[in-house]
């Protein structure tokens, strides 16, 4: 088999892998000052796409022009469609070009496949699954099997083997001659959950006790609906504004991905909806605000800084990896963003909490290991900034051929 490597390599965005010249894992978009998009010059046949964040889904609207058959799991087709309907909206505003139109997203709604997990199916000469990722709701790493030539692929996505209030994790892994593997948090080691909660509520009560605000960006899939659940769990109930509103309306449609439905119905009844239209009526003192965008790349969350950037009672609270060129990076390197077109100094309390939904160091050389005593051959490591090094780590603990492709490379094997 040959491996294309489309996007995705020695970065985190655009994840885009292509097998064969016919089939595509994933196909996203990198965010930031400029968007962009997968290397690409193939028209497919198929692609698999693992789950819906932009990195990974974003530009598979773009793909249906050359009518390839799209699979993904139930949640991930509600999602995707979510996150593409923002991404024109937010195009449209900012006058940004992107590659796809409401046409083609209609004709992905029409013609994707929805397939659950571990069950399997054949795309041309290949056998393949999805399996639960433990990253978010619906999200797949992908087993894929070429029968005839006996070689087989297992590609992890974005992978998290802990347990997380909102899914279970990832836990049972077939063997395959060739791993693919995320290295989002190689070399960095994830605190306790439990200790990142506890230590989450602390800081949370310790400025609702003063009197102060709390704003706490959040990633809409997943990482919303999990803090509105721990902040459930302590009596402690936002006001939720953004796309996490929408997105929790449409995981209510598939309980069988999410860990406990009761309790999420029950955290986002206790909270507040924040109708955009009337965001000047949350009272701005001592309140808790969820809010959109997690990296403050746009979103509502820019309109509470606006009004509490110079308040040193009010808390900014991130709780997610921030990627190279955002707002969120921006802030905690210099503690300035750009607001409105026009730099902004922040004097709240800037916190960051790692509720990461990624496996961290000890997990991903633990499934390193785990694969390589099952017999796999070749290892391939993208999505992460020291792709080199976490290779040359691999070959020198386990002798294993392992590399850190480039965008635009190409192995057979």
């Amino acid at each position: 088999m040959m491996l294309s490597f489309k996007g995705g390599c020695k970065e985190i965005g655009r994840s885009a892998i292509l097998i064969d010249r016919q089939v595509y894992f994933d196909y996203g978009l990198k965010t930031g000052d400029n968007i962009q998009f997968p290397y690409d010059d193939i028209k497919p046949r198929a692609a698999l796409i693992t789950h819906a964040h932009l990195d990974h889904c974003g530009a598979v609207p773009s793909l249906v022009s050359v009518q390839p058959e799209i699979f993904m799991t139930p949640p991930t087709f509600s999602l995707l469609n979510l996150l593409a309907e923002d991404t024109l909206k937010i195009a449209e505003q900012m006058g940004r070009y992107i590659p796809f139109d409401y046409r083609d997203l209609d004709m992905l709604r029409n013609d994707a496949i929805l397939v659950d997990y571990d069950t399997e199916f054949n795309i041309l000469d290949y056998k393949t699954f999805f399996l639960n990722a433990g990253h978010i709701p619906g999200s797949s790493s992908i087993y894929f099997e070429d029968e005839k030539n006996s070689k087989s692929i297992f590609y992890t996505g974005d992978i998290n083997t802990a347990n997380t209030r909102l899914i279970n994790p990832a836990s049972d892994f077939p063997s395959a001659d060739t791993l693919i593997l995320e290295s989002t948090y190689f070399d960095e080691e994830h605190p306790s959950r439990k200790e990142t909660e506890r230590k989450f509520i602390e800081s949370v009560q310790e400025t609702l006790d003063i009197g102060g605000n709390v704003i706490i960006p959040a990633f809409a899939i997943g990482r919303t609906q999990e803090l509105v659940m721990l902040l459930d769990a302590y009596n402690i109930h936002p006001f939720i504004d953004g796309m996490g509103i929408r997105a929790f309306d449409l995981l209510k449609e598939h309980p069988n991905y999410l860990r406990n439905l009761t309790h999420l119905k029950r955290a986002f009844r206790n909270s507040t909806f924040v109708d955009s239209k009337k965001r000047h009526k949350v009272p701005l003192e001592n309140s808790v605000i969820v809010t959109t965008s997690g990296m403050l790349n746009g979103g509502p969350v820019m309109y509470y800084i606006d009004k509490l950037h110079k308040d040193p009672k009010t808390k900014l609270i991130l709780t997610g990896h921030q990627v190279a060129g955002t707002n969120g990076h921006m802030l905690l390197e210099s503690g300035n963003i750009i607001n409105k077109g026009k730099m902004q100094k922040i004097n709240n309390v800037i916190e960051q909490f790692d509720f990461s939904a990624h496996c961290g160091d000890n997990e991903l050389k633990s499934m390193v290991k785990h694969f390589c005593d099952n017999g796999t051959e070749n290892i391939f490591v993208v999505h992460g900034e020291n792709t080199d090094e976490f290779a040359a780590w691999i070959k020198n603990e386990t002798g294993v051929s392992s590399f850190a492709p480039a965008n635009g490379e190409n192995y057979v094997i």
